[in-house]
Protein backbone atom coordinates (compact mmCIF):
# COMPACT_ATOMS: atom_id res chain seq x y z
CA UNK A 1 0.00 0.00 0.00
CA UNK A 2 1.18 3.45 -0.77
CA UNK A 3 2.29 5.80 2.00
CA UNK A 4 1.55 8.88 -0.05
CA UNK A 5 -1.30 11.15 1.02
CA UNK A 6 -1.28 13.32 -2.10
CA UNK A 7 -4.77 13.30 -3.61
CA UNK A 8 -4.60 13.25 -7.41
CA UNK A 9 -8.30 12.89 -8.18
CA UNK A 10 -11.23 14.00 -6.02
CA UNK A 11 -14.93 13.77 -6.85
CA UNK A 12 -17.20 15.95 -4.73
CA UNK A 13 -21.00 15.64 -4.71
CA UNK A 14 -21.08 14.46 -8.32
CA UNK A 15 -24.51 14.38 -9.95
CA UNK A 16 -25.11 13.21 -13.51
CA UNK A 17 -28.46 12.84 -15.27
CA UNK A 18 -29.60 11.31 -18.54
CA UNK A 19 -32.74 13.20 -19.46
CA UNK A 20 -34.93 12.97 -16.38
CA UNK A 21 -33.05 10.01 -14.89
CA UNK A 22 -30.52 10.76 -12.16
CA UNK A 23 -27.76 8.23 -12.82
CA UNK A 24 -25.27 9.55 -10.25
CA UNK A 25 -26.64 11.11 -7.07
CA UNK A 26 -23.97 13.04 -5.21
CA UNK A 27 -20.98 10.66 -5.33
CA UNK A 28 -17.84 11.42 -3.32
CA UNK A 29 -14.51 9.63 -3.60
CA UNK A 30 -10.80 10.24 -4.02
CA UNK A 31 -7.74 8.59 -5.51
CA UNK A 32 -4.34 9.21 -3.95
CA UNK A 33 -1.00 9.07 -5.66
CA UNK A 34 0.27 5.51 -6.07
CA UNK A 35 -3.00 3.86 -5.09
CA UNK A 36 -5.12 1.28 -6.83
CA UNK A 37 -8.71 2.19 -5.97
CA UNK A 38 -11.59 -0.08 -6.97
CA UNK A 39 -15.13 1.14 -7.57
CA UNK A 40 -17.53 -1.80 -7.50
CA UNK A 41 -21.26 -2.18 -7.88
CA UNK A 42 -23.95 -3.99 -9.80
CA UNK A 43 -24.70 -3.36 -13.44
CA UNK A 44 -26.50 -0.02 -13.73
CA UNK A 45 -25.14 1.34 -10.46
CA UNK A 46 -23.65 4.39 -12.19
CA UNK A 47 -20.00 3.35 -12.33
CA UNK A 48 -19.40 3.89 -16.04
CA UNK A 49 -21.37 7.14 -16.00
CA UNK A 50 -19.11 8.34 -13.19
CA UNK A 51 -15.98 7.60 -15.21
CA UNK A 52 -17.41 9.33 -18.27
CA UNK A 53 -18.14 12.42 -16.19
CA UNK A 54 -14.64 12.40 -14.69
CA UNK A 55 -13.03 12.16 -18.13
CA UNK A 56 -15.15 14.84 -19.79
CA UNK A 57 -17.29 12.48 -21.87
CA UNK A 58 -20.53 13.15 -19.97
CA UNK A 59 -21.82 16.55 -18.76
CA UNK A 60 -21.84 17.08 -15.00
CA UNK A 61 -25.11 18.26 -13.49
CA UNK A 62 -23.78 19.28 -10.09
CA UNK A 63 -20.78 18.82 -7.85
CA UNK A 64 -17.12 19.12 -8.76
CA UNK A 65 -14.23 17.04 -10.05
CA UNK A 66 -10.74 18.05 -8.95
CA UNK A 67 -7.57 16.74 -10.54
CA UNK A 68 -4.08 17.68 -9.36
CA UNK A 69 -5.69 20.21 -7.04
CA UNK A 70 -7.71 22.04 -9.70
CA UNK A 71 -11.31 21.80 -10.85
CA UNK A 72 -11.64 20.09 -14.24
CA UNK A 73 -15.42 20.26 -14.39
CA UNK A 74 -16.45 20.99 -17.96
CA UNK A 75 -13.07 20.30 -19.53
CA UNK A 76 -12.97 18.12 -22.63
CA UNK A 77 -11.57 14.62 -22.79
CA UNK A 78 -8.74 15.71 -25.09
CA UNK A 79 -7.46 18.31 -22.63
CA UNK A 80 -7.65 15.83 -19.76
CA UNK A 81 -5.60 13.21 -21.62
CA UNK A 82 -2.96 15.87 -22.17
CA UNK A 83 -2.94 16.39 -18.39
CA UNK A 84 -2.46 12.68 -17.71
CA UNK A 85 -6.02 11.58 -16.91
CA UNK A 86 -6.49 8.62 -19.25
CA UNK A 87 -9.31 6.07 -19.50
CA UNK A 88 -9.53 2.62 -21.06
CA UNK A 89 -13.25 2.52 -21.93
CA UNK A 90 -15.65 -0.35 -21.54
CA UNK A 91 -15.65 -2.21 -24.85
CA UNK A 92 -11.95 -1.44 -25.51
CA UNK A 93 -12.43 0.89 -28.51
CA UNK A 94 -9.39 -0.24 -30.47
CA UNK A 95 -8.78 0.97 -34.01
CA UNK A 96 -9.73 -2.30 -35.67
CA UNK A 97 -8.29 -1.54 -39.14
CA UNK A 98 -4.94 -0.47 -37.75
CA UNK A 99 -2.10 -2.70 -36.59
CA UNK A 100 -1.08 -3.16 -33.00
CA UNK A 101 1.91 -0.83 -33.46
CA UNK A 102 -0.27 1.80 -35.10
CA UNK A 103 -2.76 1.60 -32.22
CA UNK A 104 0.05 2.14 -29.75
CA UNK A 105 1.36 5.08 -31.76
CA UNK A 106 -2.14 6.61 -31.61
CA UNK A 107 -1.93 6.40 -27.83
CA UNK A 108 1.10 8.70 -28.03
CA UNK A 109 -0.56 11.12 -30.46
CA UNK A 110 -0.55 13.93 -27.89
CA UNK A 111 3.19 13.59 -27.36
CA UNK A 112 6.03 15.26 -29.21
CA UNK A 113 9.20 13.58 -27.99
CA UNK A 114 11.78 11.02 -29.07
CA UNK A 115 10.87 8.34 -26.53
CA UNK A 116 7.75 6.92 -28.20
CA UNK A 117 9.52 3.89 -29.67
CA UNK A 118 11.12 3.17 -26.29
CA UNK A 119 7.70 3.31 -24.66
CA UNK A 120 6.30 0.90 -27.25
CA UNK A 121 9.05 -1.50 -26.17
CA UNK A 122 7.98 -1.00 -22.54
CA UNK A 123 4.38 -1.86 -23.47
CA UNK A 124 5.63 -4.96 -25.27
CA UNK A 125 7.49 -5.96 -22.09
CA UNK A 126 4.19 -5.82 -20.19
CA UNK A 127 2.23 -7.48 -23.00
CA UNK A 128 4.52 -9.99 -24.78
CA UNK A 129 1.56 -11.26 -26.80
CA UNK A 130 1.24 -7.85 -28.45
CA UNK A 131 4.89 -7.94 -29.46
CA UNK A 132 4.36 -11.32 -31.11
CA UNK A 133 1.53 -9.82 -33.19
CA UNK A 134 2.91 -6.32 -33.71
CA UNK A 135 1.82 -6.05 -37.36
CA UNK A 136 -1.53 -7.80 -36.92
CA UNK A 137 -4.73 -5.79 -37.44
CA UNK A 138 -6.43 -5.09 -34.11
CA UNK A 139 -9.83 -6.20 -35.44
CA UNK A 140 -8.55 -9.75 -36.00
CA UNK A 141 -7.50 -10.21 -32.37
CA UNK A 142 -9.43 -11.90 -29.58
CA UNK A 143 -11.35 -9.84 -27.02
CA UNK A 144 -8.66 -10.38 -24.41
CA UNK A 145 -5.90 -9.36 -26.79
CA UNK A 146 -7.82 -6.22 -27.73
CA UNK A 147 -8.19 -5.42 -24.02
CA UNK A 148 -4.43 -5.70 -23.62
CA UNK A 149 -3.99 -3.42 -26.62
CA UNK A 150 -6.41 -0.83 -25.23
CA UNK A 151 -4.51 -0.82 -21.94
CA UNK A 152 -1.17 -0.58 -23.72
CA UNK A 153 -2.44 2.28 -25.88
CA UNK A 154 -3.50 4.16 -22.73
CA UNK A 155 -0.07 3.66 -21.18
CA UNK A 156 1.49 5.31 -24.24
CA UNK A 157 -0.06 8.59 -23.06
CA UNK A 158 1.97 8.29 -19.83
CA UNK A 159 -1.03 8.62 -17.50
CA UNK A 160 -0.75 10.10 -14.04
CA UNK A 161 -4.09 8.40 -13.28
CA UNK A 162 -5.25 5.42 -15.34
CA UNK A 163 -8.99 4.72 -15.30
CA UNK A 164 -10.05 1.20 -16.27
CA UNK A 165 -13.71 0.57 -17.05
CA UNK A 166 -14.69 -3.12 -16.74
CA UNK A 167 -11.46 -4.55 -18.20
CA UNK A 168 -12.52 -8.16 -17.56
CA UNK A 169 -15.99 -7.91 -19.12
CA UNK A 170 -16.80 -10.61 -21.66
CA UNK A 171 -13.46 -12.41 -21.38
CA UNK A 172 -12.75 -16.09 -20.80
CA UNK A 173 -11.72 -17.13 -17.26
CA UNK A 174 -8.11 -17.64 -18.37
CA UNK A 175 -7.99 -14.21 -19.97
CA UNK A 176 -9.65 -12.63 -16.91
CA UNK A 177 -6.79 -14.01 -14.81
CA UNK A 178 -4.28 -12.54 -17.24
CA UNK A 179 -5.91 -9.10 -17.28
CA UNK A 180 -5.93 -8.85 -13.49
CA UNK A 181 -2.28 -9.95 -13.41
CA UNK A 182 -1.49 -7.13 -15.83
CA UNK A 183 -3.43 -4.57 -13.79
CA UNK A 184 -1.42 -5.58 -10.72
CA UNK A 185 1.80 -5.35 -12.74
CA UNK A 186 0.99 -1.87 -14.07
CA UNK A 187 0.20 -0.70 -10.55
CA UNK A 188 3.44 -2.20 -9.20
CA UNK A 189 5.35 -0.11 -11.74
CA UNK A 190 4.02 3.06 -10.09
CA UNK A 191 0.87 3.92 -12.06
CA UNK A 192 -2.08 5.23 -10.04
CA UNK A 193 -5.24 3.35 -11.03
CA UNK A 194 -8.99 3.76 -10.61
CA UNK A 195 -10.53 0.39 -11.46
CA UNK A 196 -14.26 0.01 -12.15
CA UNK A 197 -15.34 -3.63 -12.08
CA UNK A 198 -18.34 -5.91 -11.65
CA UNK A 199 -15.94 -8.67 -10.62
CA UNK A 200 -15.89 -7.39 -7.07
CA UNK A 201 -13.79 -10.13 -5.51
CA UNK A 202 -10.92 -9.69 -7.95
CA UNK A 203 -11.12 -5.90 -7.89
CA UNK A 204 -11.09 -5.65 -4.10
CA UNK A 205 -8.31 -8.22 -3.79
CA UNK A 206 -6.06 -5.86 -5.78
CA UNK A 207 -7.23 -2.60 -4.24
CA UNK A 208 -5.58 -0.46 -1.62
CA UNK A 209 -9.01 1.05 -1.03
CA UNK A 210 -12.46 0.48 -2.44
CA UNK A 211 -15.82 2.16 -2.87
CA UNK A 212 -19.19 0.49 -3.31
CA UNK A 213 -21.71 2.23 -5.58
CA UNK A 214 -25.40 1.41 -5.49
CA UNK A 215 -28.10 3.24 -7.46
CA UNK A 216 -25.83 6.18 -8.18
CA UNK A 217 -24.56 6.66 -4.63
CA UNK A 218 -21.41 5.63 -2.77
CA UNK A 219 -22.75 3.45 0.03
CA UNK A 220 -19.58 1.96 1.52
CA UNK A 221 -15.86 2.66 1.54
CA UNK A 222 -12.82 1.13 3.17
CA UNK A 223 -9.61 -0.77 2.64
CA UNK A 224 -9.89 -3.32 -0.14
CA UNK A 225 -9.27 -6.25 2.20
CA UNK A 226 -11.83 -4.97 4.72
CA UNK A 227 -14.56 -4.62 2.08
CA UNK A 228 -13.67 -8.07 0.76
CA UNK A 229 -14.30 -9.51 4.23
CA UNK A 230 -17.44 -7.44 4.94
CA UNK A 231 -20.56 -9.64 5.20
CA UNK A 232 -22.73 -7.01 3.47
CA UNK A 233 -20.38 -6.84 0.51
CA UNK A 234 -20.08 -10.60 0.41
CA UNK A 235 -23.85 -11.04 0.37
CA UNK A 236 -24.50 -8.39 -2.24
CA UNK A 237 -21.56 -8.77 -4.62
CA UNK A 238 -19.56 -11.90 -3.88
CA UNK A 239 -22.31 -14.52 -3.88
CA UNK A 240 -21.76 -15.41 -0.22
Amino acid sequence: MTNSKNVLLEVQGLKVAYGGIQAVKGANFEVREGELVSLIGANGAGKTTTLKAVTGLQPVGDGDIRYLGRSIKGQGAWDLVRQGLVMVPEGRGTFTRMTIVENLQMGAFIRDDDEIEADIDKVFAIFPRLKERAEQLAGTMSGGEQQMLAMGRALMARPKVLLLDEPSMGLSPIMVDKIFEVVADIHSRGTTILLVEQNASRALALANRGYVMDSGEITMTGLGRDLLADPKVQAAYLGA
